[in-house]
């Protein structure tokens, strides 16, 4: 089991692609990763699959939240608003993001907009910015096992249609996880 796990904001694009989404939930689940998003956050990611998407409807939407909220223990961050305006970003529109990390006590911020997460800024904080890729690629280091069974049971989820590992980790590698592909298709036995 893992000693201390890392406290990680999923920043609103990571959690769009459904399929990265639920890899990084089932991370959660594992214990590797005390996952936080905040009501924003989640405001801000099921708008643009809306607008990307507009045959979904905002109630399947809502139940994704829902599931989401309740897969993971303690996720929600509240009381964060007030540092907003406090901060500064290069796109102010972030800085709900890092309030919302530091109110978690986050050690990192998961997103694929590192520019918009200056190190210099968020070092104030002890927080750094993680390419999702990065992120997963460090935990699979850390913890081999736990990332895999998450990868597993990701893909023995998927029913309709079900998938190979192979079209899984296709998927992933699309979704820019490259380097977490390249160390899963090293165990691709346990998947």
């Amino acid at each position: 089991m893992i000693e201390r796990p890392i406290i990680a904001i999923y920043d609103a694009n990571i959690l769009y692609p459904a399929p990265l989404r639920d890899l990084l939930i089932r991370i959660a689940q594992s214990g590797l990763v005390l996952a936080r998003w905040s009501e924003t956050i989640h405001d801000e990611w099921t708008r643009n699959v809306l607008k990307a998407n507009p045959h979904l409807s905002a109630e399947r939407l809502a139940r994704t939240r829902s599931l989401m909220n309740k897969a993971v223990r303690d996720c929600l961050v509240t009381g964060h608003k007030k540092l907003i305006a406090t901060l500064s970003l290069p796109d102010p529109e972030d800085r709900h993001v890092l309030a919302a990390a530091i109110c978690a006590k986050a050690s990192v911020i998961v997103t694929f907009n590192l520019k918009d997460f200056p190190a210099k800024t968020l070092a104030r904080f002890d927080i750094n910015a993680q390419h999702p890729d990065a992120f997963l690629a460090d935990l699979f280091n850390q913890s081999p096992g736990l990332v895999c069974t998450a990868v597993k049971r990701q893909r023995e989820s998927l029913r309709n249609p079900q998938r190979t590992i192979e079209e899984l980790l296709t998927t992933l590698e699309s979704q820019g996880l490259i380097q977490t592909v390249i160390r899963l298709r090293q165990y691709i036995d346990l998947l």
